[in-house]
C-alpha cells in the first residue's frame, strides 16, 4: 500500500510547506504531485492534509506517515550509502573552499553529516576569500568549491544547490525601516557594511548598485556577521546579506529586514565541480546531504530554477 516515493513526497511537502516547491524539489510537475496525493489518500480512505492552508496542516494520518518518513528515510540513504561503498568508490578526497562568509551555518552540519557517512575520504575546508577558488578547482588543487558566481571554465560542472534572496538590515530606527522596498538612490548616503571581499563578489554592487551608478557614502567590512549586526543596529550603517543569514536577527526585532528592488534581489549558491567527480559516489552524496540541510535549516531558500 504504501511506497517510499509517498514518504518522500510527504516529507518534501512539510520541508517546503509548498505543493510547488516540494514538486520542484521532486522533480515533477505540481499537478502529478496532486496526482500522487490524490492516489494515495484514495487507496488509504484517509485525508492526509488539508487542502489550501499556510502553513500545511497535517491530519492525524499525515502525521503518522511523516513518523515513519522520518525514521525510514535516513535508514533508506544509509542502505545506499552502504551498497556504495560495497561497488567501490568508498575512499577518496573532498577538497573544498567556500566563496561565502554566511554558509558555514549550513556548511557545517552537512560536513558532520558526511564525515560520519564517509571516514574513507579525505576531507578538508578552506576558505576561498584569500585565494582564487575556482582556477584552483580547475587545477586539481580543490575539488568542490561552494559559490554564487559561476565562471565558465574548461571541466567545471556546477551543481545548483538553492536559490536565496539578498536583503538589506538596517536599524529599526532607520529612515528606510518604514519604506516598502529599497531602491539604489537610497543608499547614496549611507554607510555600507561588507564581508570583506572584492566588490566585483558582491550582490549588492554588482547587480544593484552598479547598474544604477549608485555609490554609497562609505563602506565598511567586518568579518562576522554578528559585529556586522551589532553595527547595523546601532545605527552605524547598513548591510546586505542573505535571508537566511539575516533571519536570526530580523526575527527577534535586533534589525529591520527590507527587500532590494521592488521585485527583490535573487541569486543561486552553486557547488562547482570538476566534471570527472561528479559520479563519485561520495560526492553525489555530500550534494544530497547539502541540499538536504540547507532546506531544513536556512530560512527563505527555494528550489534553484
Amino acid at each position: 500500500m504504501l511506497e517510499l516515493r509517498h514518504l518522500k513526497t510527504l516529507h518534501a511537502l512539510r520541508e517546503t510547506d509548498s505543493l510547488v516547491e516540494a514538486a520542484e524539489r521532486l522533480h515533477l510537475t505540481q499537478s502529478a504531485l496532486s496526482h500522487q496525493f490524490k492516489e494515495l489518500e484514495e487507496r488509504l480512505g484517509l485525508q492526509l492534509f488539508v487542502r489550501k492552508t499556510k502553513p500545511v496542516r497535517f491530519t492525524s494520518a499525515g502525521l503518522r506517515l511523516l513518523q515513519l518518513a522520518d525514521a525510514a528515510l535516513p535508514l533508506l540513504r544509509g542502505a545506499e550509502r552502504d551498497l556504495a561503498r560495497l561497488a567501490g568508490g568508498t575512499a577518496g578526497r573532498l577538497h573544498m573552499a567556500i566563496e561565502c562568509h554566511s554558509c558555514f551555518q549550513w556548511l557545517m552540519p552537512t560536513i558532520d553529516q558526511f564525515r560520519d557517512a564517509w571516514p574513507e575520504v579525505e576531507l578538508d575546508l578552506a576558505s576561498g576569500f584569500s585565494f582564487a577558488p575556482l582556477p584552483a578547482l580547475a587545477r586539481g588543487d580543490l575539488d568542490l568549491v561552494v559559490t554564487s558566481d559561476p565562471v565558465e571554465l574548461s571541466g567545471i560542472t556546477y551543481v545548483p544547490l538553492f536559490t536565496y534572496e539578498a536583503i538589506l538590515a538596517v536599524a529599526n530606527q532607520h529612515r528606510l525601516a518604514t519604506k516598502a522596498h529599497i531602491q539604489p538612490q537610497d543608499l547614496a548616503s549611507e554607510t555600507l557594511i561588507t564581508y570583506p571581499v572584492e566588490r566585483d563578489r558582491l550582490d549588492i554592487f554588482t547587480r544593484f548598485l552598479e547598474p544604477a551608478d549608485i555609490e554609497p557614502a562609505q563602506v565598511r567590512t567586518s568579518e562576522l556577521t554578528v559585529m556586522m549586526m551589532q553595527l547595523v543596529a546601532s545605527g552605524r550603517g547598513v548591510c546586505g546579506l542573505p535571508n537566511w543569514a539575516l533571519h536570526e536577527y530580523s526575527s527577534r526585532g535586533y534589525v529591520r529586514a527590507k527587500r532590494l528592488g521592488e521585485k527583490g534581489l535573487f541569486a543561486t549558491l552553486y557547488a562547482a565541480i570538476r566534471t570527472d567527480m561528479l559520479d563519485a559516489p561520495f560526492m553525489r552524496d555530500f550534494l544530497l546531504t547539502a541540499k538536504d540541510t540547507s532546506f531544513a535549516s536556512l530560512e527563505g531558500v527555494s528550489v534553484a530554477r
